[in-house]
C-alpha cells in the first residue's frame, strides 16, 4: 500500500538555489530553503524539493528506506519567520533527494509530480511530526 504525501510548505526556494528552469520539473543543483513560517514538521517542501530534520534523516537511514539520497541544504529565515517565531532556532535540515520510482520504492515521485511513500515509510514518518502534511491513498 502506498500513499501520496504533501508535506508542510514552510517557505520557498531561496536566492542561492542553483537550478535549471528550462525543464519541468526544474532540475535543482544546489538548494537554499528560506523559511517564512514553520509548524514544527520534520519534513517540509517547496516544489520540487523536500527537506527533513536530522532526526528524521537518521531514522530513515537506520530503517534502510529506499528511493532517497541526502545532500546539503542551506537554510535561512526571512523577516516574516522572525516576526512569527521570535527567538526560535530551527533544527538542522537535510535535502532529501527523491530517486525512487512511485509505487515501487519507499519514496518516489508520481507522474503528477507528487511524493509517493510506501506503508513502511509512512509508518516511520508517523513517528515524527507530519501534522501539517496532507496524506491520501495512492491509486
Amino acid at each position: 500500500m502506498f500513499k501520496y504525501i504533501e508535506p508542510e510548505v514552510a517557505g520557498g526556494i531561496g536566492e542561492d538555489t542553483k537550478l535549471d528552469t528550462t525543464v519541468h520539473p526544474p532540475i535543482v543543483y544546489q538548494l537554499h530553503y528560506e523559511f517564512s513560517a514553520w509548524l514544527g514538521n520534520d519534513i517540509v517542501e517547496s516544489f520540487p524539493c523536500f527537506i527533513v530534520t536530522d532526526a528524521l534523516k537518521e531514522a530513515i537511514l537506520k530503517e534502510h528506506i529506499s528511493g532517497i539520497d541526502f545532500d546539503y541544504v542551506k537554510v535561512t529565515t526571512n523577516n516574516e519567520f522572525d516576526e512569527l517565531h521570535p527567538g526560535l532556532s530551527l533544527p538542522s535540515f537535510n535535502w532529501m533527494k527523491i530517486s525512487g520510482k512511485a509505487g515501487e520504492d519507499d519514496f518516489g515521485i508520481s507522474d503528477n509530480l507528487l511524493l509517493v511513500i510506501s506503508e513502511k515509510a509512512y509508518n516511520l514518518l508517523s513517528l515524527f511530526n507530519i501534522s501539517a502534511a496532507d496524506v491520501k491513498d495512492y491509486i
